[in-house]
């Protein structure tokens, strides 16, 4: 992830270092085919996006203790089509197995975390959104979770399994994610969305 006010020269191929090493500020990128992304464009993300994350964060937050970390929006170094990708999720976890807590270097995730979860903003529909799944599952992610605040669903994606939406009192339940119990209609409702 990479945050800038700093205007990009349109077209100009970035390494990851030099995507790693421009100016942080107001808009957030993510480094895709070379070029530095804004991550939420057209739209930036708004109070129920906010809302829903920071929900989110305090649940996956609890349940991780002891096993592993969650960051918001933290850069991931993957492979997308044979170039190196650096997306930057709304959430995420990695595990100490993963990534161990010791490890001290500040930067971006540099393994595949178990989990990634994005929140869709406005004007940003579920369709663009898959194929940002399809890449995510094909570099390595086992989970992904797309939340949609307009339709009150989380959709689960799997890398052998079709997806499989929740809406109300599903409850989403993982033997991948032992011991995590996420109610949609619940989140939604702590994140007051009407």
């Amino acid at each position: 992830m990479l945050s800038t006010t700093e205007p990009l020269v349109s077209g100009q191929k970035l390494t990851p270092e030099q995507f790693l090493a421009l100016p942080e500020g107001d808009v957030t990128y993510e480094l895709v085919d070379g070029q530095a992304v804004p991550k939420d464009a057209p739209m930036s993300p708004q109070r129920f996006h906010a809302s829903l994350q920071k929900r989110l964060l305090w649940i996956l937050d609890a349940w991780c203790q002891g096993k592993g970390d969650v960051y918001t929006e933290l850069a991931i170094v993957l492979q997308r089509q044979g170039k190196e990708w650096f997306p930057a999720p709304d959430l995420l976890y990695v595990s100490f197995e993963r990534w161990p807590a010791q490890h001290t270097q500040d930067g971006p995730c540099p393994v595949a975390p178990e989990w990634v979860i994005e929140i869709l903003s406005p004007g940003q529909s579920f369709g663009a959104m898959l194929q940002k799944v399809a890449d995510y599952l094909d570099a390595g992610v086992p989970r992904v979770w797309v939340v949609d605040p307009q339709a009150k669903s989380i959709t689960v994606f799997y890398p052998d399994a079709p997806p499989r939406t929740f809406t109300g009192s599903q409850a989403i339940q993982d033997e991948f994610l032992p011991g995590l119990k996420v109610v949609p209609q619940d989140v939604f409702a702590q994140a007051r969305i009407p």
